[in-house]
């Protein structure tokens, strides 16, 4: 009778033993797995956002870019996730319209509404940037100028976002903050970045690539001279990127962008004629009529102005590069040169070093010429098919490229061949050097530009946020994980005993 009712003593006691156990065991369990959720779980993405308006001269386009509110060496990483290209011409055309601005900026700021989160809207610095085409309306007439500004501004502060102003920037500026951006999208600036880069070669002191923008109204060359003197102060800046200097030369040409350049050309060719000019530079069957007052109101053409008995210029072309070519080169003066080396007009160059990025006008005339391949193209192979496509008879191009904008595919032999020239005669790249130019029109779905170095610059003046931490620190998340874990393995070891030896536990109880 005894042996029963210990029998039915002990099973009474392994039964709440276990029951114990198994709620210690579905405890331990639950909080293992509630400290890991905690702990791991996605934190909120903590990220700014910022705007900035490209105003060139022939068109304005707008650009989203986004970067973690924890920077990276006081300055964000910054990527593009938007672009918008405002329909109309540049700002400077409004001078005389100003009122009509009103809608210009609309559909691409209705964009931004609903790119941007609502939520960090008030928070989100807009920028515009104004470049050649307004800088040559200033010298022609300051105050109206001043009044494309004051409208654009009263414009978007009204928007919903951190308006944080318009104005123009220099011809400097528009030069380094490209250079700025080809460097940044390439991981020349930081070891973090080392795994954007497109172009063999990574080690720790990485020569940074030099920068060649060429737009309607100016032109920039910007990069970093190794071991030479910056001879003009006028055409140095220095720049502190990811803890380290940069000691960076820059010149901006203003009227040497390919569309004051054509405006040039044009004005000087028809001195002395009765109107017409049979010009090399457009295909052969290419006929344009256009009025003097085109040409005489742009600052660039002053040079070349005369009193012209007509007020109208008729075009007729020839298509043939090398006469285009001794055309183009009346445009740049090298009779003199106060320095040790110059570009052109008097202006120092350094010696060309390294490699560089062509972008804005100088890849697209070359995309259009099938002359953007990743491996670099000679001269001599450019200069072949500028030749070939000079000559080509305005027919057969317009039936070749029918979608092609007629004012566009008119225009392009005379841009290739003066974007060689510019280079070649202008800036000195030999068959040598030459090969060291990549034409460049995104990297990484970044777009090559300005844009992007301004705005790396400008997040240097807002503040980083403390990043977003974890719940728990890692010492307490590694003690309590430790701690459930054991009490787990404590549960299963019980268990299993009681399962096997009921007796050991309850014996006491017998």
């Amino acid at each position: 009778m005894e042996d029963v009712k210990d029998s039915g003593l002990k099973g009474f006691c392994s039964r709440h033993i276990l029951i114990i156990l198994g709620f210690s065991f579905v405890m331990a369990v639950i909080a293992l797995i509630a400290v890991g959720l905690t702990q791991n779980k996605p934190l909120p993405e903590n990220v700014k956002y910022g705007i900035v308006l490209d105003a060139g001269s022939s068109h304005t386009t707008l650009y989203i870019y986004k970067w973690p509110a924890e920077k990276e060496n006081d300055t964000g990483v910054v990527n593009q996730i938007e672009e918008c290209k405002v329909k109309g011409p540049g700002i400077s055309k409004y001078a005389h319209k100003i009122h009509d601005l009103s809608m210009y900026l609309a559909a691409c700021m209705e964009k931004a509404r609903k790119v941007i989160p609502t939520s960090q809207h008030r928070e989100t610095p807009v920028y515009l940037g104004a470049t050649a085409g307004m800088r040559l309306l200033r010298l022609e007439n300051e105050q109206s100028a001043d009044k494309v500004l004051a409208e654009l501004t009263e414009i978007l502060r009204n928007q919903p976002f951190d308006f944080q102003g318009a104005r123009i920037i220099s011809g400097m500026e528009e030069g380094a903050y490209g250079w700025i951006t080809i460097n940044y999208l390439l991981g020349k600036f930081t070891k973090k970045l080392k795994w954007l880069n497109l172009m063999p070669g990574d080690s720790d002191d990485q020569e940074t690539y030099g920068a060649l923008d060429l737009g309607g109204a100016s032109t920039q060359i910007t990069f970093v001279p190794q071991n030479q003197t910056i001879e003009s102060p006028e055409s140095a800046l220095y720049f502190r990127l990811y803890g380290r200097d940069y000691s960076v030369y820059t010149h901006s040409f203003l009227c040497y962008g390919k569309d004051q350049a054509l405006l040039k050309k044009l004005t000087k060719d028809i001195q002395g004629t009765d109107g017409t000019i049979q010009d090399p530079c457009f295909n052969h069957g290419y006929s344009r009529i256009m009025n003097i007052s085109d040409l005489n109101e742009s600052p660039c053409t002053r040079t070349f102005q005369t009193t012209l008995p007509f007020v109208q210029l008729q075009i007729r072309g020839v298509g043939n590069y090398q006469q285009c070519q001794q055309s183009v080169l009346k445009l740049f003066n090298t009779s003199s040169c106060p320095y040790s080396r110059c570009a052109f007009n008097d202006i120092f160059l350094p010696q060309l070093q390294g490699n560089f990025g062509a972008f804005s006008a100088y890849y697209y005339v070359m995309k259009f010429l099938n002359l953007t391949s990743e491996e670099p193209l000679s001269q001599e192979k450019i200069i072949d098919t500028m030749k070939k496509f000079c000559a080509r008879p305005w027919e057969e191009l317009k039936i070749h490229f029918g979608d092609v904008k007629e004012k566009y595919l008119s225009e392009y032999c005379f841009s290739g061949t003066y974007i060689i020239t510019l280079l070649q005669n202008g800036y000195h790249f030999t068959s040598d050097s030459w090969e060291n130019i990549h034409f460049m029109g995104q990297i990484r779905s970044t777009d090559v530009g300005w844009t992007l170095g301004y705005m790396l610059n400008l997040t240097n003046m807002i503040p980083a946020e403390q990043p977003l931490s974890k719940p728990l620190t890692h010492s307490t998340y590694t003690f309590l994980m430790v701690l459930f874990s054991l009490i787990l393995v404590a549960v299963v070891v019980i268990g299993l005993l009681i399962f096997h030896k009921p007796s050991y536990f309850c014996k006491d109880m017998v």
